[in-house]
């Protein structure tokens, strides 16, 4: 059974190839993966950065609307919760919501049971600024996806949730989009 590599005939496998080549005594499988993940995730960054332009985002201030956006009725949140969720400081949260709050996404509010705490919620204008950004990246992933099966897309999405397991289970980061 040949390698990967020379199935794929990609800028990895070339890499691969040339390093078998220079130093056979290492076993270079682990780049046919995380080399291939690297570039896909520089790629999927560009395409995630114009669907954001396209509606007036960054990619920051989809990751703020998307994390009130998805906490449901009534899209609203502390910015405690918030920068635990999207793993920001208490300062570097409390910065991006200032931006987003200038430009009517967000209004900030006391909370009725309890003065001290403020409360962050999602405005019509940011509710529909998200779901439309969020609609056009998943209208572009899902071109990207078009000439993988179903069924591999499950198998890679599935060794992906894997290889990602000790990372999150350490670290705890909270998936984009």
């Amino acid at each position: 059974m040949s390698s990967p590599s020379r199935n794929h005939p990609d800028a990895t496998g070339q890499v691969v190839e040339a390093w078998r080549r220079e130093r056979p005594d290492l076993d270079a499988s682990s780049l046919e993966v995380f080399s291939r993940v690297t570039r896909m995730a520089k790629y999927l960054d560009q395409v995630r950065r114009e669907a954001f332009d396209r509606h007036g985002l960054q990619g920051w201030e989809f990751d703020v609307l998307a994390e009130l956006r998805r906490s449901g009725e009534p899209y609203e949140l502390t910015p405690g919760q918030m920068s635990s969720a999207i793993l920001l400081s208490t300062g570097a949260m409390t910065n991006r919501l200032n931006r987003i709050e200038a430009a009517g996404l967000i209004v900030r509010r006391e909370d009725p049971k309890d003065g001290r705490v403020v409360r962050v919620r999602l405005t019509t204008a940011g509710r529909q600024r998200v779901d439309d950004a969020l609609a056009d990246l998943l209208r572009c992933q899902s071109k990207l996806l078009a000439p993988v099966s179903v069924a591999s897309r499950a198998k890679v999405a599935s060794t992906l949730a894997q290889l990602l397991m000790p990372f999150e289970h350490t670290t705890g980061p909270r998936a984009k989009a």
